[in-house]
This record gives C-alpha cells, structure tokens and sequence, in this order.
C-alpha cells in the first residue's frame, strides 16, 4: 500500500470548510477545540497501558529513523521530527527546483507510574514510531508509625 499526499484539506478534512466552522461556530467548548485548526494536524497517537509497561503509538509515515527525535525532561515526553527535501533538475531549456518540509512536535506529560531512570526503547517501523516506557515498581507502604510522647 503507498500513502499520497493530497493537498486539499477542505475535501479531505470537511471542519476546516469556512462554512463548517460558522455553523458550529458557538460557546460550545467541543468545537472551539484546536482541533479544527488547520495547523493543528498532527500524527495520530495512541497509548496502551500493559501489564510493565506504556506502549506509545505514532503514526508517522514518510520519515527516516534518523529524522526523529525523542527527549525525556522534567517528566515530560518530547516526540519531535523534520524533513526536509530539496530536488533540483537543470536541463538545457529549464531549471526545475522543487522543495518540501514537514515536521511534528508533541510533548506529554507522563504519569508518575513512569520510571524516568530505565530506558526508553523506541523503534519505527512502516510508518509507526512506537515508544516503550517501564513502570516503576510500586512503592511498598511503610507501616504507621506511632511515636510516644514523653
């Protein structure tokens, strides 16, 4: 199967028709979402909480391993990639230059089940970059403890 790219967003994604927005235009907090902002696309992520672990989900196609990049601070996830693509053609009579950039960025606060210490494995594979992240074992509660007054 091969991905087109198809550039008329109004046929594709019929919220952001001018007309569209108008009509659900109201105080109604589920369409005055970022959502229907055209710049707003971003990759469809899904997350799987499993037994030892959270398995995050990209749906990235079109990009190279060497074009992601995945950070962890401050208990926030970073999941970012850019691609860049210039093509130059020069024949005797014409010169042809054609150009494309396309680029992501999310960011996720992670629960704090998360362990921040262990690895993150990462692997990309036919368009889904999936993450791995290992839960922290749980913390044993420590008895109450009672102190005498003297």
């Amino acid at each position: 199967m091969s991905l087109i790219k198809f550039n008329n967003r109004n046929r594709l994604f019929p919220w952001n028709n001018t007309q569209l927005k108008d009509f659900f235009s109201s105080d109604d907090f589920f369409f005055n979402d970022n959502f229907f902002e055209e710049d707003s696309l971003m990759p469809a992520m899904n997350v799987k909480e499993l037994e030892g672990e959270f398995e995050v989900e990209f749906a990235a196609p079109g990009f190279k391993k060497s074009d992601f990049e995945v950070t962890l601070e401050d208990n926030i996830l970073n999941v970012s990639a850019k691609k860049e693509i210039e093509k130059e053609e020069e024949k005797e009579d014409y010169m042809r230059r054609e150009f494309s950039y396309n680029a992501f960025k999310r960011a996720l606060r992670l629960p704090e089940t998360v362990d921040n210490m262990a690895d993150i494995k990462a692997t990309y594979n036919e368009g889904i970059l999936k993450l791995n992240l290992l839960k922290k074992e749980p913390s044993k509660e420590t008895p109450k403890k009672v102190i005498e007054v003297i």
